[in-house]
């Protein structure tokens, strides 16, 4: 039997990369990109960057959180990330009477560094190339059942023998490449991470949902956190005994400004692109997939809002839902916008020909190339009408309806659970309850209800079994009756309910049912789209494959998938329409021109940051223009959990954090836009400015290495 995909895999690494798309593999920028970083400006080599036997800059990268990144910049595990990064530890540290969200928080030392319950980091030590030992003993002619057996099989053998190996580190093997290929990444946990500053959201987040995704931006966010160790500088729980994590590798913080053409390159973790999507997936994400999410996260978000803008504590509990919440709607919403405008179905399209005909003329039917792309659109066409209703049911109650959620404490699902542990159970619905606001989620669910009444085909039972023989089809009665009536809506009801426990009293609760027919339904629904999945992952893995074959020249880079990966390019305007050319970076003097009286929650400026720049007093973060730049682009391929990412200059020292992309390239994602797409970073110069001149905290500026 042959095995073709180790020699393909191989030709993945042997190529020489020649654009700036591209989120590149560590391990192979000495053969892939060395030459190309050198050319635009890189002074270091590539084992600088990553190397298996020394420390490189890979060491001061870490994953901050669940989906950010974040680095050290200190000999005493100091942390930069965004401050949208750390905006959910900041939102639960924070209280009507601490509002660090309001006012921000700044420790004068490590003693008043606020451990932030359940955040933690994680460092990448190693990283191993093992396709030959996931894919080594695969047969060419292996249905993709049995490829997906066989694989799995090794992998968890594997894991196993690197856990043994690597004692006391987590191990991941990811997937590459649609399956093709596959790399082990070791990594040690650290869940003792303490916030040692945030700038007033004000400043962090200034421009609100308005500005995200926006160029010009004039944002600053950044927020700062320290990670502690044992005294071996091990892993360890929160104890007052753990000290400063010491950073054998940390990054010096250059303040000599950025200019056009500069090099720039970032490292981080970028969590999702798809950019080997085909048309057919494009049509059902622009007709029903960005649509469905755009319109019920949009209605949501109205309802938040308003309660938000009505009582300080709401907006405190409500805060991090919202961000998160209206990220990935916006996002939806520029995507659509861009892949409509910028034609890419028509440029799948076209390279879908183009492979197909190739596949027709070169390959043989057991090969796997030729039905590829009939396999996906077969796919999407036998599976669309489950995963549309799916889609629905998750957005508009599963995550949307905190109800529910609370209702898991009652029932699994099946039926109501024989017996409870209250201690548990109530510590973890405390963990609800304290960002939880009933009327709030009463609302919520009386508008998500009647949203999914009028756009789902098929719905869960309660509607029929429960809202039209029960209440006439009244759901706003419905709703009414089931917050008033269940105890997990209320602490104390929930807590009485679970010191006196009886199977009999939890099925008198109007949840239960409630539960049940969201999650059985949820449950038929998964299955129905789940029995294709293995047409798709066999079109998607021999398309790839193929297209690799097709164009050997070409440099070709994964999809991103949340591991650690490198960017490049330089510092770049662009121009975004006709007549409009944007500039590389914005000043201080924005911040100012956009204060909004009528818009406060989004536009408003701090007194002393008014006061700052009316004395034009930058100290040594000003560019020799005497400006306080504030934000600046440069032509990276980043996305979603690269925020936080260090952006490094020529020597590999840190100029900046990046944290968005722009509007006009929302499309990037799917298909990259050399001429459009841009990284949005704030300048770390106006970082250090906040930390200085504003907080006035200089024991941090002094902690660093700071490059003049």
């Amino acid at each position: 039997m042959k095995r073709l995909i180790l020699s393909l895999c191989a030709a993945f690494v042997a190529l020489t990369a020649t654009a700036d798309e591209g989120m590149w593999l560590l391990p192979y920028l000495k053969k892939m990109n060395q030459k190309d970083m050198r050319e635009k400006g890189f002074k270091l080599s590539a084992e600088d960057v990553y190397s298996m036997n020394k420390s490189s800059l890979k060491d001061a990268i870490i994953i901050f959180g669940g989906g950010c990144t974040g680095e050290i910049v200190s000999s005493e595990g100091l942390i930069f990330t965004n401050h949208h990064c750390g905006f959910g530890s900041i939102q639960s540290l924070s209280s009507v009477e601490h509002d660090y969200l309001k006012d921000g928080f700044w420790a004068r030392n490590h003693q008043e560094e606020l451990p932030a319950p359940g955040l933690k980091v994680r460092f990448i030590r190693h990283i191993l190339d093992v396709t030959p030992e996931i894919v080594g003993n695969v047969p060419s002619i292996a249905s993709e059942e049995e490829y997906q057996r066989i694989t799995g099989e090794n992998k968890k053998a594997l894991i196993e023998e690197l856990q043994k190996k690597y004692e006391g580190m987590d191990v991941i093997i990811p997937a590459f490449f649609g399956n093709n290929q596959f790399f082990a990444f070791m990594m040690e946990t650290y869940s003792d991470v303490r916030l040692v500053g945030t700038p007033p959201q004000s400043i962090g987040k200034f421009g609100g949902e308005t500005d995200n995704w926006m160029w010009p931006r004039h944002t600053g966010d950044f927020s700062i956190f320290r990670v502690y160790a044992d005294e071996n500088n091990r892993p360890a729980e929160y104890s007052p005994n753990n000290t400063p994590y010491r950073a054998e590798k940390y990054l010096k913080v250059n303040i000599e400004g950025v200019k056009e053409g500069d090099f720039a390159m970032v490292m981080g973790f970028p969590g999702s692109t798809t950019r080997y999507m085909t048309s057919y997936e494009i049509d059902y994400m622009l007709s029903t997939d960005n649509p469905q999410r755009i319109s019920v996260r949009g209605a949501r978000q109205e309802i938040l809002a308003e309660d938000m803008a009505a009582s300080d504590k709401v907006r405190i509990q409500y805060a991090s839902k919202y961000a998160s919440s209206s990220n990935y709607w916006k996002n939806s919403i520029g995507m659509s916008q861009a892949v409509t405008k910028l034609n890419v179905k028509g440029k799948k399209e076209a390279q879908e020909q183009s492979f197909q005909a190739w596949a027709d003329q070169n390959t043989l039917p057991e090969e796997g190339y030729i039905d590829a792309l009939p396999k996906i659109k077969d796919y999407v066409e036998k599976s669309a009408p489950a995963r549309k209703d799916l889609q629905y049911i998750q957005e508009s109650m599963m995550r949307a309806i905190e109800l529910l959620s609370l209702g898991s404490v009652l029932t699994d699902g099946q039926g109501v659970k024989k017996e409870v542990d209250a201690t548990k159970l109530m510590a973890y619905a405390n963990r609800i309850y304290k960002d939880y606001n009933e009327p709030t989620d009463r609302r919520v669910a009386k508008k998500m209800l009647q949203m999914a009444r009028k756009n789902m085909t098929t719905l869960p039972s309660f509607y029929a079994e429960i809202i039209d023989k029960e209440f006439g089809g009244d759901i706003n009665k419905y709703v009414d009756y089931l917050y008033d009536n269940t105890a997990v809506a209320s602490p104390e009801k929930l807590e009485a309910l679970l010191k006196d426990y009886s199977v009999e009293k939890a099925e008198q609760d109007p949840v239960v049912p409630f539960f049940k027919s969201v999650m059985e339904l949820a449950g038929k629904l998964r299955k129905e789209a789940s029995a294709h999945t293995l047409l798709y992952a066999e079109g998607h893995r021999k398309y790839i494959a193929g297209l690799m074959k097709q164009q050997p020249d070409k440099a070709w880079a994964s999809d991103a998938n949340f591991t650690i990966r490198c960017t490049y390019g330089n510092v770049l305007p662009y121009t975004p329409a006709d007549g409009i050319r944007y500039n590389y970076y914005t000043t201080l003097k924005g911040v100012m021109e956009k204060e909004d009286p009528k818009n406060p929650i989004e536009f408003t400026v701090p007194e002393k940051l008014k006061d700052l720049y009316r004395a034009a007093d930058y100290g040594r973060y000003a560019n020799k223009k005497g400006e306080l730049v504030t934000c600046f682009l440069a032509n990276l391929d980043i996305t979603g959990g690269n925020s936080g990412s260090p952006v490094l200059n020529k020597r590999g020292e840190l100029i900046g954090l990046a944290f968005d992309g722009n509007w006009e390239a929302m499309s990037g994602d799917v298909a990259f836009e050399p001429e459009l797409q841009r990284m949005i970073a704030v300048d770390v110069r106006y970082v250090l400015f906040i930390i200085d001149k504003f907080a006035g905290q200089q024991w941090l500026i002094d902690e660093m290495d700071i490059v003049e």
